[in-house]
């Protein structure tokens, strides 16, 4: 999915200008004047950036941030306040927000701060994915390529599996290299590699 700017702000004139400065540098953006606009709007394969302002009538933009962690929303946020102070910063920067900014920003600097998000969202999606293709892997073992796994990764040798197992070491051999195969691992270091990246024990 593309990446886009979704900004939240209930205040017209602010909403649209920083519309008007999104769209000046070709990013695709979006706007909501309520968190509940927003809300009824959120899927969870959004892409790019949230930027939201803080007080806003009806559901704040901190409550907004927190009902979207309930959701396991991964979007990063900026959150931006023309009342700024040290304790919403740093509940903000606590709840999870990417970066804050004060009102009135410098237009230069927040592109740069979107930017910045959009990139780490990306990065965040292509390490997801990757996360994901490895589980595809590992749901295709069956269960004693399983349980053989779980003694490659310990570095167990064969012989031992074999034993423990109550199977030829041939036996274990194939399953060893059906394992292997299927994870598209092309050594044991890489196949721990992998199981880490999984989150394996």
């Amino acid at each position: 999915m593309q990446s886009a700017v979704y900004v939240v702000d209930d205040d017209n004139f602010a909403r649209e200008s920083l519309a008007w400065l999104i769209d000046s540098v070709k990013l695709p953006v979006r706007t909501f004047e309520s968190g509940q606009e927003f809300l009824d709007f959120y899927h969870k394969d959004l892409a790019g950036c949230l930027v939201l302002d803080v007080r806003m009538p009806g559901i704040s933009g901190m409550d907004l941030h927190s009902k979207l962690k309930q959701l396991a929303c991964t979007l990063p946020v900026i959150i931006m306040t023309g009342h700024a102070d040290v304790d919403v910063a740093v509940r903000s920067m606590k709840a999870g927000a990417y970066d804050f900014i004060e009102k009135p920003y410098n237009d230069t600097i927040m592109l740069e701060r979107i930017q910045s998000a959009i990139a780490f969202d990306l990065d965040n999606r292509k390490a997801q994915e990757r996360i994901n293709a490895i589980k595809e892997r590992l749901s295709t073992l069956t269960p004693r390529e399983r349980e053989v796994l779980h003694y490659v990764l310990k570095s167990t040798a064969n012989k031992i599996i074999a034993s423990e197992l109550g199977v030829s070491i041939k036996t274990i051999e194939l399953h060893r290299s059906n394992l292997m195969t299927k994870m598209k691992a092309s050594s044991v270091t890489e196949l721990v590699r992998l199981a880490v990246i999984a989150g394996l024990d």
